[in-house]
């Protein structure tokens, strides 16, 4: 254990939320061990404002709620206390122990307990700050602030990683990675996040224990690559992802139809998409995750519609629809993308018809549905990838028209007529051979 004097590092309680503050007191006045822990301490030596903070004491979690009155107690896993501020959740988790293998499916009655891969499904072993440093993931989120005395302690090497820009991994790494194969996205999410490189030894297993995601419920992968993607990281994140052999796993409608040098419209669409995530989130402007999704999964999407077409008597409109439905739902058994996100990905992918066609009679009944700026966006994002001079065209027309007087957007309908012939009117689908 190395333990760094409070002139010799740089976090500053002006730095910590009042939140944080006032539970590591209490805590503290209590007579209890308390720290600040994790991603927080991580950033705040970074000189980055930390997204939130957790603390880690030898308290255990039903003394914690005796403590604290707006306490709940969370986890099946692991027990962690939420300390509620208002917004403000303040997660406090007990010294973690280390534990024995025990064997797979053992009875509830027991504190771990594990699958055939060696997952941990429970894990109620209490323990001490040691012990607890050595479970934690990475050397880098390991490292303990006190308030008592405004000292940082670093049990694992987790400061030198810090400065030489590693992301290691605490303990044997293939044990580690079969206990929480999340893990493997933890590694690729903070080395691109925090512009660090993956130590070799805990990269080395990732190719080979990808699969192991498959065994993680899908609405956790939902939210995990939430964080992958939407963070302001999303395109080097994504590169890493590929990398790793830990893309196919998340995307497998995507992963199959990559190529060898990435230049399908595709895999244009996904890197176009996720720069223009990135740079959304690095000037505040607000994301949806729906649209990440109904651009990422377009390809795939008009993919399986030619085929049904081709494959059957159904009209195109009918293959569209019927393709919807097969790529949300294989989708969703991997990502449990939520219900509220597959409306809106449908009707962007529906309004792409819409735009496309520019009846007269509905074009302010299409401009006035709630993804109609989001379905032009995916237009835009088309004509630019497939170079279409049709797309490109209809991409022009409806930006002039949403964006024109109302006297010149009566000219322009009057004109539509005409211009709806066979050689302005968009093809929707693109060649099989470039999706």
């Amino acid at each position: 254990m190395t333990i760094i004097p409070r002139n010799q590092h740089t976090i500053s309680r002006k730095e910590i939320s009042e939140s944080a503050l006032k539970v590591l007191y209490r805590l503290h006045k209590a007579k209890y061990e308390a720290y600040l822990v994790g991603g927080s301490v991580r950033d705040l030596l970074l000189g980055k404002k930390p997204k939130d903070f957790d603390i880690t004491t030898n308290a255990t979690p039903e003394q914690m709620r005796k403590l604290f009155r707006n306490c709940r107690l969370v986890g099946r896993r692991f027990r962690l206390a939420h300390v509620m501020f208002g917004p403000e959740i303040i997660e406090v988790a007990t010294f973690r122990g280390h534990h024995q293998a025990s064997q797979p499916y053992e009875s509830m009655t027991d504190t771990v307990i594990t699958d055939h891969n060696g997952m941990l499904l429970r894990d109620n072993i209490f323990g001490s700050i040691e012990e607890d440093a050595q479970r934690r993931d990475f050397s880098v989120n390991s490292l303990y602030y006190s308030v008592s005395d405004f000292t940082l302690r670093d049990y694992t090497g987790g400061l030198k990683d810090l400065q030489e820009g590693t992301i290691r991994l605490i303990g044997d790494p293939e044990t580690r990675y079969r206990e929480d194969p999340v893990r493997m996205l933890r590694a690729v999410r903070f080395a691109a996040k925090l512009d660090m490189t993956i130590s070799r030894e805990t990269a080395e297993p990732i190719p080979r224990l990808a699969a192991l995601l498959h065994d993680i419920p899908p609405a956790r992968l939902f939210e995990e690559t939430l964080k992958l993607l939407q963070a302001g990281y999303g395109e080097v994140t994504y590169r890493l992802l590929c990398a790793c052999q830990l893309f196919q796993p998340l995307f497998p409608l995507i992963s199959r139809n990559f190529t060898k040098y990435g230049d399908t419209y595709m895999e244009q669409m996904i890197t176009h998409v996720l720069n223009d995530t990135d740079r959304r989130l690095h000037n505040d402007m607000r994301i949806n995750p729906a649209f990440l999704f109904a651009t990422m999964l377009w390809y795939p999407l008009l993919k399986r519609a030619q085929t049904l077409t081709q494959e059957s008597d159904l009209t195109d409109f009918d293959a569209f629809s019927l393709a919807m439905n097969d790529i949300l739902n294989e989708q969703c058994r991997t990502l449990a993308i939520p219900k509220r996100l597959t409306v809106l990905i449908r009707s962007m992918w529906q309004l792409q018809l819409r735009l496309s066609r520019r009846c007269v009679k509905h074009i302010y009944k299409i401009m006035e549905h709630p993804k109609f700026r989001a379905a032009y966006d995916l237009l835009t994002l088309r004509a630019e990838i497939e170079n279409n001079s049709d797309l490109q065209y209809l991409s022009y027309w409806w930006g002039e028209f949403q964006d024109a007087a109302p006297l010149q957007q009566k000219n322009m309908l009057a004109t539509l007529g005409v211009e709806n012939s066979a050689h302005f009117r968009t093809r929707l689908r693109a060649p099989c051979n470039n999706v």
